[in-house]
């Protein structure tokens, strides 16, 4: 695949999506676009799209389609990404927002799109450890905590389990994306756009098999 790479990575919450997107865009020199922090970004830097979608946010409201795609399209059609290239991570999450992807694309659309598969129980088991500091958001676990009583080794935060890493909050989150990903997968498959790679084993093993797949594609 030759430049702008226009790359986007699935897989279920827990599958390790923004660890490996962060890694593969690091790698190719693009940019790494998770929708909720350009959402944060989009809103501290006051763009129309983001003062709409701070108000969704702050309410604990779901950001409506037309925000979300709003904003995807102001990112998406800076210089950097028409130029080089992104790894979009987790989005879209439904067919509605594939097509409306497309339409942001044309004439080209995405290029690739790669699943990142992981059983189930690998999920749940990560994230009923996972933890998070409240105050930088930075990530960890408890078979990897803080060096100091759950305090953030980076800001000093507090470290603690979030409300919807808990079992049953879980299971909830799988079964609506399993819902509502299951037709996008169809969608990107008949494309002849859609691998899947293993995200369970070594970090850098799985790394190193995204790369050869973009590379290959």
């Amino acid at each position: 695949m030759n430049k702008p790479y226009r790359i986007v990575m699935l897989g279920k919450q827990g599958a390790g999506k923004g660890t490996q997107c962060s890694k593969l865009a690091a790698t190719l020199g693009i940019a790494h676009i998770s929708t909720g922090d350009m959402l944060r970004s989009a809103a501290r830097e006051g763009t129309e799209f983001g003062k709409l979608a701070q108000g969704y946010m702050e309410r604990g409201d779901l950001v409506p389609d037309e925000v979300i795609l709003g904003a995807v399209r102001d990112r998406l059609y800076r210089s950097d990404c028409r130029e080089d290239g992104f790894v979009l991570d987790g989005f879209p999450r439904t067919l509605a927002q594939a097509e409306a992807l497309e339409e942001i694309l044309t004439p080209e659309g995405v290029k690739l799109v790669i699943n990142l598969d992981v059983s189930t129980e690998v999920v749940l088991r990560r994230l009923s450890s996972r933890r998070v500091c409240t105050g930088c958001g930075r990530t960890y676990s408890i078979d990897f905590p803080p060096a100091v009583d759950w305090t953030c080794d980076d800001c000093g935060g507090t470290v603690v389990q979030r409300a919807d890493d808990t079992p049953e909050a879980i299971s909830r989150r799988l079964a609506i994306y399993e819902e509502l990903t299951a037709p996008l997968i169809a969608w990107y498959e008949a494309k002849g756009r859609f691998v899947t790679v293993s995200g369970e084993g070594d970090f850098d093993a799985i790394s190193d098999e995204i790369l050869a797949t973009v590379t290959r594609f």
